[in-house]
């Protein structure tokens, strides 16, 4: 997944990628660019709509404060969006604690349930690369896992991971391209709580296709997020991580050092005090389930917490 050559092949498409594409929309909508006299920052996001709305809130945060503001929504996954920062194509992007440091720690196992502690670690591997990793909100979506009532009740209504072990090889994953390869997926279930799956199916992360999957059952088990206002609405059944497989994936925006200078850090300091995982997963409702414009949500929640975006 690290190779260096994959690293060298990415770094090609991005520079014709990034070149190339306008605005991203994060669906119903996107924010547009600001003219601003304190600089421009270029704020990315992951292809799922929860992070579109955080880009939209963390860039409004700095359109409404003067900064020219360049989008770049659903650039992709984290496999995308880290190395495109890495080589200056982007300079900010809102990402999630505990994951982004088993990411460049190729899965060694640092992260913990302390956000701060997590984040400090992360530090660490950022700051050689001239990254910083900012102060961690509250709001954290942690990945989680699911089954619909009707698939739960075939293998023993369980209620927590651990009750699947009995039930090894039978199961059949399904989650993002890349979750045979992440420590808080199937490798981590696997390891963690005993069992092996039948087979793994590759969708997207908490997405249409995934919840269209379980639905129909060609999925037993689904990766999802714990702001996902929808789970509920659908049926669906979230099993209790018992043996707290998952660390703290708090939000925490993560950038570029000569970019990230007194004034932009105090401000997203400021946006992360304020957000709330309520908060993120009734934005999330908002744009999932009641098909409002993401950025309109964005913008709203600024203006509710006392931010002026623009």
């Amino acid at each position: 997944m690290h190779a260096l050559a994959y690293r060298a092949v990415l770094s090609g498409i991005l520079g014709l990628s990034l070149i190339a594409s306008a605005c991203g929309s994060s669906g119903g909508g996107s924010p547009s660019g600001s003219a601003g006299n304190k600089g421009t920052v270029t704020v990315a996001g992951f292809n799922f709509s929860e992070s579109s709305i955080l880009v939209s809130i963390y860039g409004g945060a700095l359109k409404g404060d003067g900064y020219t503001v360049n989008y770049k929504l659903n650039l992709g996954n984290r496999e995308v969006v880290e190395p495109a920062l890495e080589k200056g194509d982007i300079d900010l992007y809102p990402g999630y604690a505990a994951t982004e440091l088993e990411f460049l720690n190729k899965g060694a196992g640092q992260a913990t349930g302390d956000s701060k502690a997590t984040t400090n670690k992360l530090n660490e591997l950022l700051k050689p690369k001239s990254l910083i990793a900012l102060d961690p909100s509250s709001a954290a979506d942690t990945n989680a896992f699911a089954m619909t009532k009707e698939g739960a009740a075939k293998f023993g209504n369980p209620t927590k991971l651990s009750d699947l072990a009995k039930y090894d090889g039978k199961l059949t994953l399904g989650g993002p391209a890349e979750c045979p390869k992440r420590p808080f997926c199937q490798p981590g279930l696997e390891k963690t709580y005993g069992f092996k799956f039948k087979a793994f199916k590759a969708l997207d992360f908490d997405g249409p296709l995934l919840k269209a999957a379980l639905t129909k059952g060609d999925v037993d088990l689904g990766e999802i997020g714990t702001t996902d206002a929808t789970v509920l609405d659908k049926g669906f059944v979230v099993l209790q991580d018992d043996k707290k497989l998952q660390a703290a994936d708090n939000v925490v925006p993560v950038g570029r050092t000569k970019v990230l200078d007194s004034g932009t850090t105090k401000l997203l300091n400021q946006v992360s005090a304020k957000l709330t995982t309520e908060d993120i997963a009734a934005m999330n409702k908002k744009a999932d389930v009641d098909k409002a414009d993401p950025d309109q949500v964005a913008k709203d929640w600024l203006k509710s917490h006392g931010f002026k975006p623009r």
